[in-house]
């Protein structure tokens, strides 16, 4: 072989050769584009888990504000338990069969008459005795008639087992000795009830000053003192 056809032999496998290490340069830089655009078109694995994070930590913040906000509600539904605590917590009224009850004298001096009922729960409960007892005096001629309620504003109360309560019939005192009054016993009928007690007027108690009218006055339950 001559050596001119040698010289363009290695020529060409020269060009043969440059032309491949272009096309693999091509191939490579076309490679690390694609590769740089989907790097691109796709958010990191860290990022795409902190905010996986974030929301599940908005929707759990949502739960407990409304739980917070339902024991508000309930707290101030509990506020609304505590107004009818002070009324003594919605209790049972009394009933007759639950009370002892005793009249007494408690005139505080000559001049002013007053006799004081007593009301105690023998019960195994609560009791409400709030408000005015119904009270009919039994004269001595058999006769009855009813006391006027006064004009005070019933307070709350309730009787637990063994408390009492009290109210008190006052009247004014007769100082001539001409009183067509002479009660022997009072019917007394607690506090939103219907069943009555005969009580025995206090044999010590101040001569009535009569007839029965407003000068008698029968005022509201109260706590013993």
């Amino acid at each position: 072989m001559s050596s001119s056809t040698t010289v363009r032999t290695a020529r060409r496998r020269t060009l043969r050769v440059a032309a491949a290490a272009l096309i693999a340069a091509a191939g490579l830089s076309l490679t690390a584009c694609n590769n740089s655009d989907d790097t691109a078109s796709k958010p990191a694995a860290g990022a795409g888990s902190a905010g996986s994070s974030a929301g599940a930590q908005g929707t759990d913040a949502q739960p407990d504000n409304a739980k917070s906000g339902s024991g508000d509600g309930t707290s101030s539904r509990a506020g609304s338990g505590n107004g009818a605590a002070k009324g003594g917590g919605k209790s049972k009224f009394c009933r007759t069969n639950d009370l002892i009850m005793e009249a007494v004298d408690s005139s505080p001096d000559e001049k002013v008459g007053e006799v004081t009922v007593q009301m105690t729960n023998k019960g195994a409960k609560t009791c409400s005795a709030t408000g005015f007892a119904g009270v009919d005096l039994k004269d001595i001629d058999g006769t009855s008639a009813p006391v006027d309620r006064g004009g005070e504003q019933p307070r709350i109360t309730d009787l637990k087992p063994g408390d009492t309560a009290t109210f008190s019939i006052s009247y004014e005192v007769d100082f001539s000795g001409d009183s067509l009054a002479s009660p022997t016993n009072i019917i007394v009928t607690p506090p939103n009830e219907t069943h009555s007690v005969t009580l025995e007027w206090p044999a010590d108690a101040l001569k009535l000053a009569g007839p029965y009218d407003d000068k008698i006055q029968v005022h509201p339950v109260g706590i013993a003192n």
